[in-house]
């Protein structure tokens, strides 16, 4: 796996842990009352949720530039191979 396709994953994990505890702060804010407390917490949540959507979909990208890559490796000593 390439260093970028690591880098990704762990931005996207990062992303998930700041959104949980994001959804955290909302519930106790909601069970206090505070809804624009609450609510201002779930759009955050939300917007992590959003990035660590993105990084994922960069890791996947970066997985399928690796095995294109290998499979391009692959074939070109195929070819040098007598057969």
């Amino acid at each position: 796996m390439s260093k970028k396709a690591a880098e990704h994953h762990r931005k996207a994990a990062e992303h998930h842990e700041h959104a949980a505890r994001h959804h955290k702060e909302a519930a106790k804010h909601h069970d206090a009352g505070a809804h624009e407390k609450a609510a201002h917490h779930a759009h955050t949540a939300h917007a992590h949720h959003l990035h660590a959507t993105h990084f994922a979909d960069e890791a996947a990208k970066a997985h399928a530039d690796d095995v294109k890559a290998f499979n391009k490796e692959q074939d070109a000593e195929l070819k040098t191979k007598p057969e």
